[in-house]
């Protein structure tokens, strides 16, 4: 199953993208599912329920949450999740919690992942191709792959329906849930696809993708 991992809706302040258009346009992009991860929400939940929609798509909510050494994408139970968390307690508490936390644009200017949150083994799966990073942050993300073993996602970090799927994510197992997006990712179960060259930070005015 091909899925974008990292997608924002209009609850973010800085996505423009609905609900009912990120449905559509996926679909006809030929996803087979996209993961809604509004910046520290997961308030979609309170609209639509996760899972397959009407249109096939499957619908994953998770959550981009803000911290001073990097952002994280986290899949599970997490809609309680306090905020203004520091990395290394946000990161063992979705471990605890039984979630999976993603490092968000790593080396992205002015957002980076701290580079020790990846070799102390706290985090372990990193966003290989971020759709709004410069192709020059993207590759950057290659040592980490080779240094520290690390599974590498993708994701287009869209804010309009446009950006939708610039990058993706490929399971080798059927994905329904949050829990079964949680099972693949702690498994290994997945292949990054993509091109690092096309990225919309490469072709786009960088005020408007740092702004985001």
């Amino acid at each position: 199953m091909k899925f974008d991992m990292h997608v924002h809706t209009i609850l973010s302040p800085c996505s423009q993208l609905a609900l009912s258009e990120l449905l559509t346009t996926a679909s006809a992009r030929g996803l087979d599912g996209v993961c809604v991860t509004d910046h520290d929400t997961m308030a979609l939940r309170l609209t639509v329920a996760e899972g397959r929609q009407a249109n096939g798509l499957c619908l994953i909510i998770g959550m981009e949450y803000t911290t001073s050494e990097g952002d994280f994408l986290l899949f599970g139970p997490f809609e309680n999740l306090a905020s203004g968390l520091e990395a290394p307690e946000l990161l063992r508490l979705v471990d605890e919690g039984g979630g999976v936390a993603v490092a968000a644009h790593p080396f992205r200017r002015g957002r980076k992942t701290r580079e020790y949150l990846i070799r102390e083994g706290l985090c372990n799966i990193v966003e290989g191709i971020n759709g709004r990073n410069t192709a020059g942050e993207n590759r950057r993300t290659a040592a980490w792959r080779d240094n520290y073993a690390v599974g590498l996602v993708g994701g287009s970090d869209a804010h309009s329906a446009v950006e939708l799927g610039r990058s993706t994510t490929v399971f080798s197992m059927p994905i329904q849930s949050s829990a079964d997006m949680v099972k693949a990712l702690k498994s290994g179960e997945f292949t990054m696809t993509g091109s690092i060259q096309e990225t919309a930070a490469d072709c786009t005015d960088s005020k408007l993708i740092m702004a985001a």
